[in-house]
């Protein structure tokens, strides 16, 4: 408790002084977490995106089906992948997509792959002009995520999808 003479110290200190008002609005604190959640989720596609270089060239053979394996990976991976062994989680359709727009979704499946620990993907690429079908696997096999492709079996899109082995 306080002494009288600390209380009359304190009022004579303060006498004369204006009380401040309060008229600022605080805004809640959800506004800045939802603000910092979407610049997160923009900053990791644009880490994503990243590992996705139209340059590099690397070494995929055209004639035979579409097929990678990792470095240090069991090469029973791909004969799995092939005959089917492993079941897409999930499945990404890129028919109808520009070059940019297929590279923006590619990295969105890969991020929703960690985010749901999916080990598992499937990506139709669709004939047309074989862009897209050409130039998926030069992406996927630059990001470290990817353990290995194929082209997938029947079941899963034939020629025009491959399978995507993921390290989630």
């Amino acid at each position: 408790m306080l002494k009288d003479e600390d209380i009359a110290l304190f009022r004579a200190t303060v006498k004369g002084v204006k009380p401040l008002v309060q008229n600022n609005v605080v805004l809640p604190k959800l506004n800045h977490v939802k603000r910092k959640a979407e610049m997160r989720a923009v900053r990791e596609t644009q880490d994503t995106l990243f590992f996705f270089s139209d340059e590099y060239e690397p070494l995929l053979s055209e004639e035979s089906a579409v097929k990678y394996l990792r470095e240090n990976e069991d090469a029973y991976l791909l004969k799995q992948l092939r005959r089917g062994d492993f079941s897409p989680q999930i499945f990404l359709d890129l028919h109808g997509l520009t070059k940019q727009e297929a590279k923006t979704e590619l990295a969105a499946l890969i991020q929703a792959c960690e985010k749901e620990h999916i080990y598992c993907a499937g990506v139709m690429t669709g004939y047309g002009t074989y862009t897209l079908k050409r130039q998926i696997p030069r992406w996927l096999v630059q990001h470290p995520r990817v353990r290995a492709l194929h082209q997938a079996p029947k079941q899963w899109g034939g020629d025009a999808a491959i399978l995507v082995l993921l390290d989630v």
